[in-house]
């Protein structure tokens, strides 16, 4: 592989003009494939559960309660909304939401049974859609804000939340992105000292960034790709691919400090930090793509679509960096050799690391731990707009339907019943039903059953009396389900599914713990396996994994420390007490499984690198912590920066990842890597770069001993100077 990736970068930064208008033709024609696919809907199916047969049977015979829906509150700081003025103001709104695109059904709170507060201060309306919440889009919310907003002119307050309006207050600004890659800037310029270094590298980071949106945007319809695939791509792209690319520049600089021409030098690059850049590459889209055995389609596609967001970044570095070079030769050359030369700081550290190894290990250990123990409180849920900033309206209308009817009001329960045709006998079935779900302590209130039009369903709706992110709202869903459900149904023809939100989030949590083991195994086991194949080494891989999960521990229990437990979340604008939203730890584990790796690849292959010149196996450590320590502090502090810039969002679902992923991208590379491993690897000595005869003739050989691809360049003057010995004087 080496050999292969140093011809590849000798030609294209020989030729680096027509490389160029290639590349270029290349985005281009990409560009044009992309404008001709379409916007997938997205899936958010949970196949095998409960809440998604409840989900197929309102879709056949209540598409009402399938679509997206909102709830707008009304209310009054005096007097009550039935007077007639406040009153003219709301059905004046209602008017106008009901006149807008796809809406199906609009609630009326002034009707018999109506939603309106014991004071006559609060009125909750639902409003439905003909269409489903993966085809709404940001200008239907954008219209229904402003149509509800139009009962504030006759002094009524008005709040909202639901889908449509989460959508229509997107922020499309990129603000995490542009912070990111403003923090990259400095960084770079700071590790380079040179604009032309850290221009190079942006260029090359930020193409594969491009490239990898246009493949998203031309393969989203084919593969089902949801929206969310773009957003966890950007993130990932970015981090990764400034990584990449600053390693193989930083390698360029200095193979040319060292007196390698322009083409050697960018081939000796690829094929040394290319090569550990390949392996980086597949190991993160290996473990990332893994999240497909979770079997939940939205997630699974996810990782397919950062895997192709990491597959383009690690094509960009490959290809379009060598042209940087041949295009800034000049330019990136340091100007002065002790830039590029192994960091005197970083080969103290590693000799006192490797001194005593045992205490090294043991300190990390301690520290890791410390980060991880918060895990054992860990709570899966979903964060509701109960963790908004109070501010929001989102976080307005909770608070307000939570006074005026129930915390609960916020995430019913809707009973899906498959009735036979509705005659006397099935709606006195149906009302044994209602009583006994009624009698139950933790239910607040029930709605009598609504039959469909068709006569072949019915929707009891149950409100409890807790929130939905109570403990004890999980126990009442199980109750119903396992107890009270099937006692009131027995011998009747009747079929009773629970879903609505609130359910359907209990049973994403269930399915992805079912599958989590199966996931980890699948990951690490694939993981460890394009080790052995890259560093022909069996303990160094397995000892990897093992400090990768310490690692990505300490990272849950951050995580669940600041959302959970309240430390410091009012820096980043959440609440205290928001449970860990259900698919955050896999995506986390495999996200930070796989960049873990990216580091642990750099390192490692530096120090292999010098084992194989000659180092013994403490020396070869010191050797090569001065080498890429530097490198791999300046690339776990872009990557966090890039990650931790995300919190800056106001949804929680991308704060958590945010924050998840960028302290736990420092806590790997200042505590795993720059203290564990070269500890461990100085214990391992000899026995680190061993692998078994037969596992190594089963494993293919990728390797990367990039260092040993001699240039062209070199091959001349070493020919030359073979003639001038063998000329007679």
């Amino acid at each position: 592989m080496s050999s292969l990736l140093a011809r590849i970068a000798r030609a294209l930064t020989h030729h680096w003009k027509r490389s160029l208008v290639a590349a270029l033709l290349v985005v281009v024609a990409l560009g044009i494939a992309a404008g001709a696919g379409g916007k997938a809907a997205d899936d958010f199916a949970i196949p095998g559960t409960e809440s998604q047969q409840a989900l197929d049977l309102f879709k056949a015979h209540s598409p009402a309660f399938a679509g997206a829906d909102s709830t707008l509150v009304f209310s009054v700081r005096s007097g009550r909304l039935t007077d007639p003025g406040n009153r003219r103001a709301v059905e004046g709104a209602l008017a106008e939401v009901r006149s807008l695109d796809h809406v199906d059904q609009v609630a009326d709170p002034f009707a018999a049974g109506g939603s309106i507060s014991r004071d006559g201060r609060i009125a909750a309306v639902d409003v439905r859609y003909d269409i489903e919440a993966t085809d709404v889009e940001k200008d239907d919310g954008e219209a229904l804000e402003e149509a509800a907003r139009s009962a504030e002119s006759g002094g009524v307050d008005v709040a909202m939340r639901g889908i449509v309006v989460d959508l229509g207050q997107e922020q499309e600004a990129p603000v995490g992105e542009l912070i990111g890659v403003a923090i990259a800037i400095v960084l770079l310029t700071l590790l380079f000292r040179s604009g032309a270094a850290m221009g190079a590298t942006l260029v090359g980071a930020l193409l594969g960034v491009v490239v990898g949106q246009i493949l998203l945007t031309a393969l989203a319809k084919p593969l089902g790709l949801p929206e969310f695939a773009t957003t966890i791509a950007i993130m990932l792209g970015l981090g990764a691919g400034i990584d990449y690319a600053l390693l193989i520049i930083g390698r360029y600089r200095e193979q040319v400090a060292a007196g390698d021409s322009v083409r050697d030098a960018s081939a000796k690059a690829a094929a040394t930090s290319g090569a550990s850049v390949v392996a980086a590459g597949l190991i993160v889209m290996v473990a990332i793509a893994g999240l497909l055995v979770i079997g939940i389609p939205m997630i699974g596609k996810m990782g397919v679509g950062a895997a192709i967001g990491i597959a383009a970044v690690v094509v960009s570095a490959l290809t379009i960096l060598p042209i940087m070079i041949g295009a800034f030769a000049k330019r990136l050359k340091p100007k002065k050799p002790e830039h590029v030369l192994p960091s005197k700081a970083f080969g103290r550290w590693g000799e006192i690391v490797t001194a005593r190894p045992w205490l090294s290990i043991a300190a990390g250990v301690a520290i890791l731990l410390v980060f991880a123990f918060p895990v054992t409180n860990m709570r899966l849920g979903q964060p509701d707009d109960g963790n908004q900033p109070t501010t929001r309206t989102q976080r307005i209308a909770y608070d307000q339907l939570s006074e005026a009817f129930g915390p609960g009001s916020n995430g019913p329960f809707l009973l899906a019943v498959d009735t036979p045709k509705g005659d006397a006998a099935t709606r006195a079935q149906l009302a044994r039903l209602e009583t006994a779900v009624r009698a139950l302590p933790g239910v607040a209130a029930v709605m009598p059953a609504a039959l469909s039009e068709d006569g072949e369903m019915a929707t009891i709706t149950a409100i409890p009396r807790t929130a939905p992110q109570d403990a004890k709202t999980s126990d009442l869903l199980e109750q119903l389900r396992d107890d009270v459900v099937p006692g009131a149904t027995a011998g009747t023809p009747l079929k009773v599914y629970i879903g609505g939100n609130t359910a359907g989030f209990e049973d994403f949590s269930s399915k992805v713990s079912s599958r989590l083991p199966l996931f980890i195994a699948v990951v690490i086991g694939l993981s460890v396996l394009l080790l052995m194949a890259a560093f022909r080494s069996l303990w160094i891989p397995l000892v990897s994994a093992l400090f990768n999960l310490l690692s990505i521990g300490a990272a849950y229990g951050v995580v669940v420390a600041v959302f959970q437990e309240g430390i410091g979340a009012g820096l980043i604008g959440v609440d205290s007490g928001v449970p860990i939203v259900s698919f955050i730890p896999v995506m986390l584990f495999a996200i930070l499984f796989g960049l873990s790796m990216d580091y642990n690849v750099f390192l490692l292959s530096r120090v292999h690198e010098a084992y194989n010149e000659g180092d013994a196996p403490r020396a070869s450590v010191i050797h090569g912590v001065s080498r890429i320590g530097k490198v791999i502090l300046f690339a776990g502090l872009i990557m966090a920066s890039v990650f931790l810039a995300f919190v800056t969002q106001p949804d929680v679902v991308a704060k958590m990842m945010g924050l998840g992923l960028g302290l736990a991208i420092l806590i790997d590379v200042l505590i795993v890597r720059l203290v564990i491993a070269p500890a461990v690897v100085t214990l391992l000595g000899d026995r680190a770069w061993w692998l078994p005869g037969w596992l190594d003739k089963l494993l293919p050989n990728v390797s990367l001993e990039g260092h040993l691809v001699q240039g062209v360049d070199e091959k001349t003057v070493a020919v030359g100077e073979e003639e001038r010995e063998r000329t007679p004087a």
